[in-house]
């Protein structure tokens, strides 16, 4: 059976863009880059002033609330969707509950042939880059490079600290089917 979704998984300024960007290019098909940032991106500025939608707190933590577990829900079932329909999809997450947020993906993607992949990187490698980025709030790579993996089962991990993007794609491509 193909593959129809990888879903990566990793810490703030680990990597995972450049990875997604350099798979698409060596994937002999088109897959759609699908990710977190584009979910939060595409709710109302109101999300992020209230309670019950998502906050990025000065240290670096990232907390939400019911609305945004609601939205979230919507939006992994869509992307489930579209890869039922055929559209092979690749998903950048950041499992900030670790093991429970890989189950809500597991449930939602059911008998679909996923790949999951984790991407590792040194908490001061990334945080090293979050500072070159200057998009981020500083201090959320060191607190999530470790603590979004907690609990969660991988078919595949690569290391950006140790290897670059194009590298890591082109080691994750040899297991897409």
């Amino acid at each position: 059976m193909e593959t129809q979704v990888i879903v990566f998984n990793g810490g703030s300024s680990s990597g995972k863009s450049g990875i997604i960007r350099c798979l698409q290019a060596v994937l002999p098909v088109p897959w759609l880059a699908l990710g977190t940032d584009t979910m939060v991106e595409a709710m109302p500025a109101s999300m992020s002033a209230s309670a019950g939608g998502i906050e990025f707190a000065p240290d670096g933590e990232v907390i939400v609330g019911p609305e945004f577990r609601t939205l979230e829900a919507a939006w992994i079932e869509g992307v489930a969707a579209m890869a039922r329909a055929g559209a092979r999809v690749i998903v950048d997450e950041v499992f900030l509950g670790g093991a429970d947020s890989q189950q809500r993906w597991q449930r939602a993607l059911g008998e679909l042939r996923v790949l999951w992949v984790g991407v590792r990187c040194d908490g001061a490698v990334a945080a090293g880059r979050e500072v070159a980025r200057g998009d981020r709030t500083i201090g959320m790579a060191a607190s999530q490079a470790e603590a979004v993996h907690h609990g969660v089962t991988y078919d595949l991990e690569v290391d950006t600290a140790h290897a670059e993007s194009m590298e890591c794609a082109r080691t994750i491509a040899t297991h897409v089917r």
